[in-house]
């Protein structure tokens, strides 16, 4: 290893122990971070976190980054030649495992978002993700819409997958785990009724699926 690469090794672990730290807060119950609280929690001088991000808003972003790289390195794929009450169970059982181990950067991301260009892109970006991924999990069944239907209906779907919904559930309406996966799996199969694919077995919730652990998003 060359004296270059050495260097660019410590400041990629001394940027991940101060994503470690800022995601350890957010997962504590703190919402927004300072910088003070990072530093502290990560072992290193303020000197050297603004060395490795501009602003608090940075670390926030590699934060976000961090959560999507866990998303996508448990990913399974869900097959869309699979029977379609096996793909609306298997969806909805992933997507209640992302919420669940997201909520607590998303609950922070909510607070800070308003005042943060890069956390409203970010959300942009992870809509256009949720979309795409059930584009692809439901190809089958929005294929046989007319095009402007197939929109609103690739729309109701992003929006009943996304983390705004999967709160209400959970925190407003205070459904457990298991009832507010049957929801999700309940609206998405009402959604794709509408060309009439979504049988009625299809829309309940699946008894043999039991509720994902709660986890951190570190």
């Amino acid at each position: 290893m060359t004296e270059a690469d050495g260097r660019t090794a410590r400041a990629e672990r001394t940027r991940a122990l101060i994503v470690d730290a800022h995601l350890a807060l957010i997962a504590d119950g703190e919402l927004k971070p300072t910088a003070r609280q990072v530093t502290e929690r990560a072992g290193v001088s303020p000197r050297t976190l603004w060395d490795h991000f501009a602003d608090m808003e940075a670390v926030m972003a590699a934060s976000s980054r961090r959560q999507l790289e866990g998303q996508d390195a448990d990913a399974v794929p869900i097959d869309p030649g699979q029977p379609l009450a096996r793909r609306l169970a298997d969806y909805a059982r992933h997507r209640a495992g992302v919420l669940e181990a997201l909520a607590p950067l998303a609950r922070a991301a909510d607070v800070q978002r308003p005042f943060s260009p890069v956390l409203q892109q970010n959300l942009r970006g992870n809509l256009a993700r949720i979309r795409a991924e059930a584009e692809r999990v439901f190809a089958p069944e929005l294929d046989r819409f007319a095009p402007a239907a197939r929109e609103r209906a690739v729309l109701a779907l992003t929006v009943a997958a996304d983390w705004a919904s999967w709160q209400l559930l959970r925190q407003y309406l205070d459904r457990p785990v298991a009832e507010a996966t049957a929801v999700l799996q309940s609206a998405i199969a009402g959604i794709l009724s509408e060309t009439g694919t979504a049988s009625p077995e299809a829309t309940g919730p699946d008894p043999a699926t039991p509720d994902p652990p709660k986890g951190n998003p570190a």
